[in-house]
């Protein structure tokens, strides 16, 4: 049996309690950080299935929910850009861009091609031309970033570091 990826428009009821269990399970090892709770992650959650563009995949396996990605649109003047550490190019935010707000596997389908396969499924039949993520460059010992990096990603602003969270790594594609 192969993992069934299905993609939700918004956010209610089982998918969100789906959700929230699978996050767990994968961002176990963090959730002592505040920033990296439960409950905060369901409140960024609230926030961006709220806003215009939100797309949620999950992959299940023999009914278990083995996989996610979530982001939704941003367009010019949103508060995603106030973020960034540098100053963009001119024209920059003039389009808007997907933002991929979460994605996580559970460790037994790591390495095994479900993430992308689930980050490719968020971005089929976007409007918008470009993805951008955050992503800590210490995760995995910057395994993680080079993850994105082979999927077609590059680096092109930073976030500055917060109480909650270190600096990240601004890294866009095209969708």
């Amino acid at each position: 049996m192969g993992v069934e990826l299905r993609y939700y428009g918004e956010l209610a009821g089982q998918v969100r309690e789906d959700l929230l269990e699978v996050y767990a399970d994968v961002r176990g090892p963090l959730l002592h950080l505040a920033n990296y709770s439960v409950e905060a992650f369901g409140e960024r959650l609230d926030r961006s299935a709220g806003e215009s563009g939100f797309g949620l995949v999950l992959g299940y396996e023999g009914g278990v929910v083995v996989g996610y990605a979530c982001g939704n649109r941003v367009g010019a003047g949103d508060r995603y850009w106030g973020r960034m550490a540098e100053p963009l190019p001119e024209g920059f935010t003039d389009e808007p861009v997907l933002a991929l707000r979460e994605i996580g596997v559970r460790s037994g389908w790591r390495g095994t091609g479900v993430a992308r396969r689930i980050h490719d499924r968020l971005l089929a039949g976007r409007e918008e031309g470009r993805v951008l993520l955050m992503v800590n460059p210490l995760a995995g010992d910057g395994k993680v970033q080079a993850v994105y990096e082979g999927w077609g990603y590059r680096a092109v602003n930073g976030q500055a570091a917060t109480a909650e969270s270190p600096r990240l790594v601004v890294m866009m594609r095209e969708c």
